[in-house]
């Protein structure tokens, strides 16, 4: 699905039934409010972090730089090899209601981590949030997929959740990713680094 991207001002226009007809697809005037408002609050957030750094799971400062920023827009890899990365990114699909893609991501390669006697309770809560067809965060594959995923998590291997993972890899570098690096978010985190590094 688009993201769209709403001024303030507008934001207050989308009250009307008339105003919401004019945002395309099926987004619903409760999405667009709370995208509006994931995106604003996000903004916030993000500028106090560039300066002060962002913590990471380690609890080490890690700062952000313009330089690593700007890797993140040639592959969608560096931009995942990258735990800040992972985390502008992931704001960003939750503006498009599709974080259930990377958060599906990261869990399988957390997954294929795992002690040899663990693997049979991760599988299952794996399938169990993203693969089922009634999955809360359901993944988007194919009905042929989801079946071979299933039977591959009830004799859980690291290799289990490969395919899937794969192919929502793909699903959000041809979808999500383009968008991503056009997105306001991305690009105005990249304006606020490259003005504080040239001061």
């Amino acid at each position: 699905m688009p993201g769209f991207f709403f001024s303030h001002n507008n934001m207050t226009e989308l009250n009307g039934k008339e105003d919401c007809k004019l945002a395309k697809g099926n987004v619903h005037k409760k999405k667009q409010k709370a995208f509006g408002a994931d995106l604003k609050s996000y903004l916030k957030c993000m500028v106090p972090h560039i300066e002060s750094g962002i913590k990471t799971s380690s609890s080490r400062n890690v700062m952000l730089s313009a330089e690593e920023v700007i890797q993140w827009s040639q592959s969608l890899e560096k931009l995942l090899a990258s735990q800040s990365g992972q985390g502008v990114f992931r704001e960003f699909l939750k503006s498009e209601f599709s974080e259930e893609n990377i958060e599906f991501w990261l869990a399988c390669e957390d997954y294929k981590k795992t002690k040899s006697d663990h693997l049979h309770g991760k599988a299952e809560r794996i399938y169990e949030e993203f693969v089922q067809s009634d999955a809360i965060k359901q993944i988007n594959i194919d009905y042929q997929m989801r079946e071979a995923t299933a039977k591959k998590a009830q004799d859980p291997t690291h290799t289990s959740f490969d395919e899937a993972q794969k192919t929502v890899y793909i699903l959000m570098e041809r979808d999500s990713y383009p968008r991503f690096l056009k997105s306001k978010s991305y690009l105005n985190l990249l304006n606020q680094l490259q003005t504080n590094a040239s001061k």
